[in-house]
């Protein structure tokens, strides 16, 4: 009974992770040609969040070397949508904020995806409107979720069904 229970987690799992990068994917293409890059937007974002921070802290929230984002940081200081400071416990390394101008950069950028999905959202019930509602809360929760997940002795692959899970 444990391995239906198994199946339909996985069988679920599979479908909300289609479901959530189809829409992540159609909200990026509803963004202006000289939108902010998605590593621009998730520093912004981490901030907005967070508040002031250091480039290693984001880093590793964003899964990234601080080589990686190096480049990004820095333009978006020259762009005045970051600013950067000492920081008061140790001077060798910078904490990193959001300026009021990075903030309308970032509020500019979501209101163009919201109206889409705004415009999307018209053409469904009322009922179904309140599910996305109750389903966006449980996937932020989701997205805190601290799990560890072991491989797979049995090499059957993500889907469980070794390994041929579909693309969409």
């Amino acid at each position: 009974m444990a391995s239906a229970n198994a199946d339909s987690l996985l069988g679920t799992a599979s479908e909300v992770r289609r479901a959530a990068n189809r829409l992540t994917r159609r909200l990026r293409t509803e963004r202006s040609a000289d939108a902010l890059s998605t590593n621009k937007l998730a520093v912004l974002s981490h901030l907005y969040r967070n508040g002031p921070t250091t480039a290693g802290r984001i880093a590793a929230v964003e899964h990234q070397r601080p080589q990686s984002l190096t480049r990004v940081f820095a333009e978006l200081e020259r762009a005045g949508l970051i600013a950067r400071t000492s920081s008061p416990r140790d001077r060798r390394q910078s904490v990193l904020e959001l300026t009021a101008t990075g903030l309308r950069a970032l509020a500019d950028d979501m209101a163009e995806r919201d109206a889409w999905l705004a415009a999307a959202l018209g053409g469904l019930s009322e009922t179904e409107r309140q599910v996305l509602r109750i389903a966006a809360g449980i996937m932020d929760r989701l997205a805190d979720a601290e799990v560890n997940v072991l491989p797979d002795p049995g090499g059957e692959g993500r889907d469980g069904h070794g390994g041929k899970d579909e693309l969409r």
